[in-house]
């Protein structure tokens, strides 16, 4: 199949990409592009894959809700909200689907998918959390997850999900992949972007939001190289004034 990232995904740049399917569990050397809510994809990307819509369920296991890495970050939340179960409430202000979520350990503030995650199905074997090598937004195994295994922890809360709801509304409207880098230790990447003069900066047809200094928006029509570039200006600014070197948040797929 073909997907058009230009449209498809969140930022809206790439162009037209060949993708295969995947119908069943296995070990497949792909570049897995899920919802595309947090990727950069190059036009000429190669080996990329998604998931056919079997794996997009949620199952009560008793002891465990499993959810296929398919389903969608808002169907994930209203199950769980309709359902009297917390953990999740962050995933009420955030896009993506569960295996994106996983890979990179989604969340906000303090809440993140490692909270509640028992086992993920990665390759087509079930892992124990603590073989999935999950920290801040940072896992460290590597193939496709076909699905996870959740904590039925009871009680919704309430006051966490409009925490992180307030925090969503001040992101930017315009096309983009949410936060562009991670915090460093101890700091916070939109304060050191814009210490060195990137808030409100643009470069061609992309820029850094006036908003929030570490989204990175697409302004219309924006390129691949464009993103790229002003990535690498940006890491180069804050190195040299801080000393710090800021790790992509971003997925990029080459």
């Amino acid at each position: 199949m073909i997907l058009d990232f230009s449209k498809y995904s969140s930022v809206k740049i790439g162009g037209r990409v060949e993708v295969a399917l995947l119908r069943q569990r296995g070990d497949y050397a792909v570049q897995m592009v899920g919802l595309a809510n947090n990727l950069l994809v190059s036009p000429h990307a190669q080996n990329l894959a998604i998931l056919d819509r079997c794996f997009d369920y949620i199952e009560d296991r008793g002891s465990f809700v499993e959810v296929g890495a398919k389903t969608s970050a808002q169907a994930l939340f209203k199950y769980f909200r309709d359902h009297n179960l917390g953990g999740l409430e962050f995933l009420g202000a955030l896009p993506g689907s569960v295996g994106g979520l996983l890979k990179m350990n989604a969340g906000m503030k303090a809440y993140q998918m490692s909270g509640v995650v028992l086992q993920a199905n990665i390759n087509g074997a079930w892992l124990d959390s603590q073989a999935l090598g999950l920290s801040y937004r940072f896992s460290a195994f590597e193939g496709v997850v076909f699905g996870v295994r959740l904590q039925k922890k009871h009680g919704f809360r309430e006051s966490v999900f409009q925490e992180c709801k307030r925090m969503r509304a001040c992101h930017p409207k315009k096309p983009s992949f949410g936060s562009c880098f991670k915090n460093p230790p101890g700091d916070f990447a939109g304060r050191l972007l814009e210490a060195v003069g990137l808030r409100g900066f643009n470069l061609g047809r992309v820029g850094f939001s006036s908003a929030h200094a570490n989204f990175l928006i697409n302004l219309g029509g924006a390129h691949f190289e464009e993103a790229l570039e002003l990535i690498a200006l940006a890491k180069e600014r804050v190195f040299k004034a801080f000393g710090i070197l800021l790790q992509e948040e971003v997925c990029i797929l080459t």
